[in-house]
């Protein structure tokens, strides 16, 4: 997988906002696992994006940091298939059941400014659990869980080890280091759940 520079990746990344490319975006080295979505936000920073999942629905917004990306794709076999199954998701319904589209539509100032700063404060106000993945664990761990405080610098969350459900955890994440948050989708819905049935917090 070839890199790419900074400015072209920011450059490939504007045109899919603006042709509306469902792309892949490999921002973690050595790892199968990447993300595939449209971008509706670009900033100097973060790139946010709807994340599609391999059922071809909707599975929530990513706030992904430009100098973490290695490469960014479209039009291969694996986003033709997820293409297809995007469809079949219209057609029978299930294609965006968190309402994220409808979310960006009412909050389309979410798409600009300071990107994950607005994704961060929006799962703060609301109370909704979010995913961060940090610069030190580079993918092989991520983070899930409620932001308790937040400020320009740090964020301190309250979250759980889904292998270890004994009690919460608590950590304090400077911002610079954060590569990714996953907000609004299915992982916040699955955190909401385990966190009030085992923690009784609500």
């Amino acid at each position: 997988m070839r890199e790419s520079n900074r400015q072209d990746i920011k450059i490939q990344l504007t045109i899919a906002k603006q042709q509306g490319k469902l792309i892949e975006v490999h921002n973690i080295k050595d790892d199968d696992y990447f993300n595939v979505g449209f971008v509706v936000g670009i900033d100097n920073y973060f790139c946010l994006m709807i994340s599609i999942d391999w059922d071809g629905k909707i599975n929530g917004l990513i706030a992904i940091r430009l100098d973490s990306i290695i490469t960014v794709n479209d039009q291969t076999d694996y986003l033709t298939t997820v293409s297809e199954k995007t469809k079949v998701a219209h057609e029978h319904h299930y294609f965006d059941i968190w309402q994220v589209q409808q979310f960006l539509d009412e909050r389309p100032e979410i798409t600009s400014g300071n990107i994950l700063m607005n994704v961060l404060k929006d799962s703060a106000d609301n109370q909704l659990p979010v995913v961060i993945g940090t610069k030190q664990y580079q993918g092989m761990d991520d983070f899930s869980g409620m932001i308790h405080d937040l400020n320009e610098i740090t964020l301190n969350l309250h979250y759980f080890n889904e292998k270890d459900l004994s009690s919460m955890w608590s950590y304090d994440i400077l911002i610079s280091q954060i590569d990714y948050v996953r907000s609004r989708g299915t992982q916040m819905a699955t955190t909401k759940q385990i966190l009030e049935d085992v923690f009784h917090q609500d």
